[in-house]
């Protein structure tokens, strides 16, 4: 499994003060777990953010994010790859820490099997 460690690294500095964070691999990556519920990933080089449909829409305008499609061309509604241009400046990346800490209580926890 090759991602960013560094990128890694700094999703875990920037959710280090929360209580509950968990790691698990998956999407080519780590996905940093809040809450039990996925919140941001990284994933080769670049972020995978839980932000919630509403914010999704207004992201994907932006340079450097896209959609997640699953399976089968289906698009996933409340997630966005970001890649390196949509994080480089320090403000960037914070915001997208705070999009998907700020949906993380809406969201869903995904059955455990």
């Amino acid at each position: 499994m090759s991602y960013n460690t560094k990128l890694a690294d700094r999703v875990r500095e920037a959710l280090a003060h929360l209580p509950d964070v968990e790691e698990k691999e998956m999407f080519r990556g780590v996905c940093l777990m809040v809450n039990g519920k996925m919140c941001v990933c990284v994933s080769g080089q670049e972020l995978l953010c839980r932000i919630g449909e509403e914010a999704m829409q207004a992201a994907i305008d932006e340079n450097g994010v896209r959609q997640m499609i699953m399976a089968k061309n289906r698009p996933a509604k409340d997630f966005v790859f970001a890649s390196e241009e949509a994080f480089q400046r320090q403000a960037d990346f914070d915001k997208w820490i705070i999009l998907a800490l700020d949906f993380n209580p809406k969201a869903k926890a995904s059955k455990k099997k």
